[in-house]
């Protein structure tokens, strides 16, 4: 979501086989052995048309999340990092409340949807899993490369972003970057405005990025 400069964005709405899948088919032809092609088809069977990977209803991927589910609309099934690396956490303002954030994004219509959201209490839910590809940043390379989280609030009120908001926001992407191994520094943890090709203004510049990535920073070490 966020504030715009212009029109909204287009949606990532592909729904291609992943690069992976025909590299890997690739590597198994060529190897010309029975056990390589039986290996990669058994991880990758799921790509085929009508045929969905198994998943626990209402797993998530950050301890103490609630879990509310986007549209299918609005995000892309995948197996991340194994099909796309993940090497960058985007950062947005929803422009409203958290529950509008959530009926938008659990509106197919909206073509759009984070992994996580943050409210001003600190609360966390997420939305999509991390291994699936949201349609979040309006950049499709970004949109697989990335994990996008939301934070309640407009841009121009620096009051709605709160210690408990910035707090819970900088343990979560720390806990992010640690899976991943993403560098924390501001070329991987970004804002959506920052995003090529992005209409976009968020988090607008009341969001304090020093301050957010000192906490991040500070996350990262207690948590190792």
């Amino acid at each position: 979501m966020g504030a715009r400069r212009a029109s909204k964005g287009s949606a990532d709405g592909d729904r291609r086989i992943g690069r992976r899948a025909l590299i890997v088919g690739g590597v198994a032809a060529a190897a010309g052995t029975a056990a390589l092609a039986r290996d990669e088809l058994a991880r990758l069977w799921w790509r085929a048309p009508g045929v969905e990977k198994p998943r626990e209803p209402g797993a998530v991927d950050y301890t103490g999340a609630r879990w509310l589910a986007a549209s299918d609309a609005n995000w892309r099934r995948a197996d991340r990092p194994d099909d796309y690396g993940i090497d960058m956490v985007v950062v947005h303002v929803t422009q409203g409340s958290l529950d509008s954030a959530v009926r938008a994004f659990q509106d197919p219509g909206h073509k759009a949807a984070t992994h996580y959201i943050v409210g001003q209490d600190g609360k966390v839910t997420q939305m999509i899993r991390e291994l699936d590809v949201a349609y979040h940043a309006g950049n499709r390379d970004y949109n697989e490369r990335s994990v996008g989280i939301e934070h309640e609030g407009f841009v121009d009120r620096p009051q709605d972003f709160t210690d408990a908001m910035y707090e819970a926001s900088a343990r979560l992407t720390a806990r992010i970057c640690a899976r991943y191994d993403i560098p924390v520094d501001r070329e991987h943890i970004i804002g959506h405005v920052e995003v090529p090709g992005t209409d976009h203004t968020d988090p607008g510049p009341h969001w304090d990025w020093d301050r957010y990535m000192k906490l991040v920073r500070r996350a990262l070490t207690a948590a190792a």
